[in-house]
């Protein structure tokens, strides 16, 4: 038992060490942390526009980190506890994720990790992560093309992880479902079609006839119907997709991020060195 204890207080005392060598939390927030100084200020803020555009309009935060050693640790290991010490991704929903960069220097070699949060797991499985690193990452930052490798990368994970989440729009009421917008439409309808028909029979009783010997006629209620359907589809929101983020406007410097919300972090994710 006293062999137990003393193993316990050994570990306690290396997670302690472990988590004092971790950066701290950014302040002011940022989703683009580069410790290692790998990208110019240019490259640095067009990443960052985007990431702070995809969190905006998703609530899932993709972060970027370079850290210029890993203080002996093992890059997964320091992943996941950058990840759980920033709280990378939104509270409960745990849809973060984050792409740990260490550099080559010298004859040591450098590490790339993305690990997922556990809400992105689904999208973002083990195997997409390792391709992203072999065939995305690696082969970009061996031509230390730090900010090509990361935007290819970036956009591809935008494009897997589409419709997993959507950001909650404050002050909005509870949409209406695609059942209840038909059954009001059906409603109305009825309704049109009974004021019609008795328009209809008191213009008969009233037998007024153009010179042409056709009844004439105010606008059909139909074409009323389609007008009140047009404004019913008026409401309808297209599913998005990566073009809604790219180009014109869309990653506008206006963000009000505010920091990352309390996610946490399993152990999914997948990585490789250059």
């Amino acid at each position: 038992m006293k062999l137990l204890y003393t193993l316990l207080f050994v570990l306690a005392s290396a997670l302690a060490s472990f988590g004092q060598n971790l950066p701290e939390r950014p302040n002011p927030p940022q989703m683009v942390n580069d410790f290692a100084n790998l990208l110019t200020p240019q490259e640095q803020q067009q990443l960052e526009t985007k990431l702070r555009a995809y969190n905006d309009s998703t609530s899932t935060q993709i972060a970027i980190v370079t850290v210029p050693t890993l203080d002996g640790y093992d890059i997964s290991e320091y992943a996941f506890a950058l990840g759980r010490k920033w709280g990378i991704g939104q509270k409960g929903k745990n849809n973060g994720l984050l792409i740990l960069i260490k550099p080559r220097v010298g004859s040591e070699k450098g590490k790339v990790f993305i690990a997922t949060g556990y809400g992105m797991e689904g999208a973002i499985p083990d195997a997409r992560s390792n391709r992203l690193t072999d065939e995305v990452l690696i082969p970009a930052f061996r031509r230390n093309q730090y900010y090509q490798g990361l935007d290819e990368a970036t956009t591809a994970i935008i494009q897997m992880a589409k419709g997993e989440y959507k950001a909650d729009r404050k002050g909005a009421g509870k949409e209406v479902s695609p059942l209840s917008s038909v059954l009001v439409f059906i409603i109305i309808a009825i309704v049109f079609g009974i004021v019609a028909a008795a328009s209809r029979a008191r213009r008969n009783a009233s037998s007024v006839y153009t010179s042409a010997g056709h009844h004439t006629s105010s606008l059909p209620w139909w074409l009323l119907l389609m007008g009140m359907g047009s404004s019913f589809g008026g409401g309808h929101r297209s599913s998005g997709g990566w073009s809604d983020f790219s180009g014109g406007g869309g990653f506008g410097g206006g963000s009000d991020f505010g920091g990352f919300g309390g996610g946490d972090f399993g152990g999914g994710g997948a990585g490789g060195d250059w």
